[in-house]
């Protein structure tokens, strides 16, 4: 190449590139050790950078001199770049990025004040974040935003210029605010020390081998630098897989979403034509068995004006089918089966001694499904890309504590907090433990107490609670008062919630034998969750949360939007990496996934805030220079020696539209008559399906259990007759395990807390007026019922629903008591009675009728009030619904003390709803109640006999068919107490 021109190189895809690279820079210096320590090599990431210097070593052979090896750029901030000399910069910071987001979130909160709109500082902090990127974007691609006013035409939308005028806001307002903090954007700063450095190269041009490698130079201050170096003396420009082999067409034709457009660009800022650039020296040996992979994958991803070019092609080129060697598809049906038939593939790699694999795919989820895949096997590996520091149990363990506290301590945020395994409260974890579950059998199930702690507190008292239980909880009250109190204010500070947030947490952390901040603030985790909250502490010391409890919120936004990486690779040859991780990394296996549109290439970024016409005014790339930058990555990867592409064809339950790069590979395939060859490792799709397939055992015989007679219950009341004929496994659970349903965590009251306030409310009107009803019912009526549901806990939102509908309903119900009382000699309400049965031995049965009707002749009618629905004349007649009946019998047979009837007129069912009608009465449809009353007695005394004394089932039928319990039930009957005494083993 003369002398003067631009020097830029490039090695072919499906090299691996550190190798190449090393040998090369190896054999430009000759070998010699102290030019090739002079030598600076500029790779895009510390990742690349971490393995050029493992490649240089291999190369040499163990300890050496290395050159200097320096990242551009960084996945994990860009700004972290090298070391400029000392007057190339002022002294200038850049902006912490946390202090950044929160003076953002400030200045969206005040811009939405001014338009009389309240944002919450989470959602400001959302839009915040959005902000941060389209600066970003603005400082790196050059954009003037002094060209915002001349956006928008004076005829476009309002919502346009509304957002315009916004950006304005930013565009003037946020350099006042980093002048004031005396910083510096951090693209600003990595623009300046990119063109510092090329200022300061091009001024004086070191002696040594300057070489800018795997860069395709998509931020301009960086494409600015390459240049820079291609023109030096002793500078070269390696690129990553610039396809040198497209007809010139087709190179003419390359959009913003193809893989060579950000090549393409860099070439033409550069000033250096396609055929200048050379092959990088020396190549390895088995570069020519590559080609064929290269040309298949640069003719399937030709740009969509030249495909026609595919008819000249099949029948005429044999090479390039033998590009589909070595690569395979696998379409699963979900992404479960593809993240084991993955797992598959990396454990199968694991047979070869020395054989290297790499999972590269953009789907975090994906990712985290095979690493636990491969614990199948006992295989450890991690994903780059790290956790979410909310999801990691120090970062959870905080938010859980936020989001408790804000809710005043609700029950399920409380438990959710209490049953975390790092929470203790200064005292043995096991002994915490069982104070947890007893404090919410006492207080956190059934209705909720009041809030705050002390609420439960109160209930806890109320309740008679243990001594011992009340004084556990005041200690833990006296730990969580201080931050519950701070975000309870008005107003308060970030610094000062975090303060208050992390002392809290390591009070709570704390056990009898290890300080709180041990265990809080301990591995990688523990740092970053620390991190967090000294970053807030000192950049949130002026930015105020109003209210303050939306500090919880936004941790657990802030928590969520921070990684937490792993220093180090678990496994030492099975890698997950990202599509940017992977770059310029070599693996004896690649398998590529999450090969589904919107997935991998992702849907082109729609702005939030400027159209495309707007963008391009601006001086901003089109959204889709980021599908070729993903282009790019996927076809350097795929020309890898062995690869493996992988898809779901549905993800929740949803079909998926396959990656147009694989479609394009699966045509051109299909072209060549190679497409059993992308089926080649189907094995690996049969292997997975396998592996959760197993033997058909026989199923397991029903349980028919049969306790002993003395352990059957001698007593039961009237409803539980009816559910020992509908569902006798609840009497069984009941009455001879033992077993009681505990309450719902937190319910509200529903339809069985009205029903029992409707009841009580008639019942105490009743009383209260034998006789005569007074000419102000109503008003009783009314009185009753707001004492009956406040009992029942009614809150006043519940309440408004309630009210109005029993004041409509105690209406309706004094025009039927009226003309009713007109009929009957007197009313006995909520009586309760006892008959025994004798069949066999003593049997009890218990009823408690709401109210009896008694006429002059001594006959009665039995009313039972219902505010749901009543059962239907045909239930009542086959007795499957038996209450009334039952009750008549008992009535007839004196089994309601000295009230006893000659016969029973009517079975009447009154509802009161509320609603449209507001009350009703449904009178059973019964031919001769008498003669159904025997029937119901003689049907309960024949089933008392044949269940209740003989030793035989005592079920009235087997078990239902979900059910899935080996051997029969005895075993149950100490479930609750084994359950209490191991569950701290």
């Amino acid at each position: 190449m003369a002398p003067g021109r631009p020097r830029v190189f490039t090695i072919p895809s499906g090299i691996a590139f550190g190798r190449a690279l090393a040998a090369g820079v190896i054999a430009h210096t000759g070998g010699d050790p102290l030019k090739l320590a002079d030598a600076l090599v500029l790779v895009p990431t510390r990742r690349a950078a971490r393995s050029l210097r493992e490649s240089f070593a291999a190369a040499l052979g163990g300890a050496a001199l290395l050159p200097r090896i320096r990242p551009l750029g960084d996945v994990d901030d860009e700004s972290d770049l090298f070391d400029p000399s000392e007057d190339a910069l002022e002294d200038i910071p850049p902006i912490a990025p946390l202090r950044r987001l929160l003076l953002l979130a400030i200045l969206v909160q005040r811009w939405g004040r001014a338009k009389a709109t309240a944002l919450p500082f989470t959602q400001a902090l959302s839009y915040a974040g959005e902000l941060a990127r389209f600066l970003d974007e603005s400082i790196s691609q050059g954009a003037d935003l002094t060209k915002l006013k001349t956006l928008v035409p004076d005829d476009l939308a309002a919502h346009w210029q509304e957002v315009v005028a916004f950006l304005e806001l930013i565009a003037v307002e946020w350099p006042k605010l980093l002048h004031a903090e005396g910083a510096v954007e951090p693209a600003h700063l990595r623009d300046a020390k990119l063109r510092a450095l090329a200022d300061e190269l091009a001024r004086r041009p070191p002696a040594a081998p300057v070489i800018a490698a795997g860069s395709t130079g998509s931020i301009p201050a960086t494409a600015e630098l390459l240049k820079t170096i291609a023109l030096l003396p002793a500078g070269a420009v390696v690129l990553p897989g610039l396809d040198t082999a497209l007809d010139a067409p087709s190179w003419d034709e390359l959009d913003a979403a193809h893989a060579q457009y950000g090549l393409k660009q860099l070439l033409k800022h550069i000033g250096v034509d396609r055929a200048d650039v050379a092959e990088w020296s020396p190549l390895p040996e088995n570069h020519a068995g590559r080609v064929a992979r290269v040309r298949f994958l640069s003719e399937a991803l030709r740009p969509p004006p030249t495909t026609d070019a595919w008819h000249d092609l099949i029948g005429s080129d044999r090479d390039i089918a033998s590009g589909l060697d070595n690569l395979a598809l696998i379409e699963a049906r979900d992404p479960r089966e593809e993240a084991l038939t993955i797992a598959c593939a990396l454990r199968e790699v694991l047979e070869t001694k020395g054989r290297t694999a790499a999972l590269v795919t953009p789907d975090r989820g994906l990712a985290r499904r095979v690493a636990a895949e491969l614990t199948r096997w006992d295989i450890a590996i991690d994903d780059s890309a790290g956790a979410k520091l909310s999801r990691t149990p120090s970062g959870a363990f905080l938010a859980l504590l936020a989001d408790a506290a804000a809710t005043r301590f609700a029950p399920v945020p409380l438990l959710a907090l209490l049953k975390h395994p790092l929470a203790s409260g200064g005292t043995e974890r096991s002994l915490f433990r069982r104070n947890v579950r007893a404090m919410e059998l006492a207080t956190l199930r059934g209705l909720r107490p009041e809030p705050g702690l002390e609420g439960i507190a109160a209930r806890l008292a109320k309740t008679n609670a243990p001594f011992a239980l009340q004084n556990w909880f005041e200690r833990l009250k006296h730990l969580l008062q201080p931050f519950a109190e701070t975000i309870a204010a008005p107003e308060a500070t970030l610094a000062e919630l975090a303060r208050a947030h992390a002392a809290a947490t390591e009070a709570l952390a704390a056990s009898d034998s290890e300080p709180g901040a041990n265990s809080l603030w301990r591995g990688q985790a523990g740092e970053a969750a620390a991190e967090l909250i000294d970053s807030l502490s000192r950049e949130g010391r002026d930015i105020a949360l109003v209210p303050a409890r939306h500090y919880a919120e936004s941790f657990r936004a802030l928590a969520t939007a921070r990684a937490v990486r792993p220093l180090y690779n678990l496994h030492p040859r099975l890698a997950i990496l990202g599509p940017l991780e992977a770059r310029l990394l070599d693996f004896d296996l690649v398998i590529l996934s999450g090969l589904n549109e919107g997935q991998w290439p992702p849907e082109a970024a729609t702005d939030p805030w400027l159209s495309r016409p707007m963008r391009e005014k601006l001086g901003l790339e089109a959204p889709e220079r980021r599908t070729g930058l993903a282009a790019h990555d996927f076809a350097s990867l795929a020309a890898s020696h062995n690869v493996l592409l992988t898809r779901a064809l549905k993800e929740n339950g949803a079909p998926t539209i396959a990656s147009r790069w694989l479609l394009r590979i699966k045509q051109l395939a299909n072209g060549l008559s190679r497409e059993s060859a992308l089926a080649a490792r189907h094995d690996l799709l049969r292997w997975a399906r396998a592996l959760d397939e197993s033997r058909r055992e026989p199923r397991v015989a029903r349980p028919a259990p049969r306790p002993p007679v003395a352990a059957r219950p001698r007593k039961l009341s009237i409803t539980e007759i009816e559910t020992w004929l509908r569902d006798p496994y609840a009497i069984y659970a009941r009455h001879v395990l033992h077993l009681k349903l505990l309450d719902p965590i937190d319910s509200e009251p529903g339809p069985r807390e009205r029903g029992i306030a409707v009841h009580g409310a008639l019942e105490r009107f009743l009383r209260s007026f034998p006789d005569a009803l007074p000419p102000d019912a109503l008003s009783h009526l009314l009185s009753f019922g707001d004492e009956a549901f406040a009992q029942a806990g009614a809150t006043p939102a519940i309440l408004a629903l309630w009210r109005p509908r029993f004041e409509r309903a105690a209406r309706w119900f004094l025009r039927y008591e009226t003309e009713r009382r007109r009929h009957i000699a007197k009313s006995l309400v909520e009586v309760k009675g006892t008959l025994d049965i004798a069949a066999g031995g003593n049997f009890t049965l218990r009823g408690r009728a709401d109210r009896i009707d008694v006429f002059s002749d001594a006959s009665a009618s039995i009313i039972d009030y219902k505010t749901g629905r009543p059962p239907s004349n045909p239930q009542i007649n086959t007795l499957h619904a038996p209450q009334l009946p039952l009750e008549a019998a008992m009535l007839l047979r004196g089994g309601f003390a000295e009230h006893r009837a000659t016969s029973v007129r009517e079975l009447i069912h009154v509802r009161l709803t509320g609603g449209e009608p507001a009350g009703e009465d449904f009178i059973a449809d019964v031919k001769n109640v008498d003669g159904l009353a025997a029937k119901a007695w003689q049907r309960l005394t024949d089933h008392v006999q044949k269940f209740g004394y003989e030793t035989m089932p005592y079920l009235s039928r087997a078990m239902p068919e979900r059910t899935t319990d080996k051997g029969d039930y005895d075993h149950l009957a100490r479930v609750r107490e084994w359950t209490l005494e191991r569950e701290d083993e």
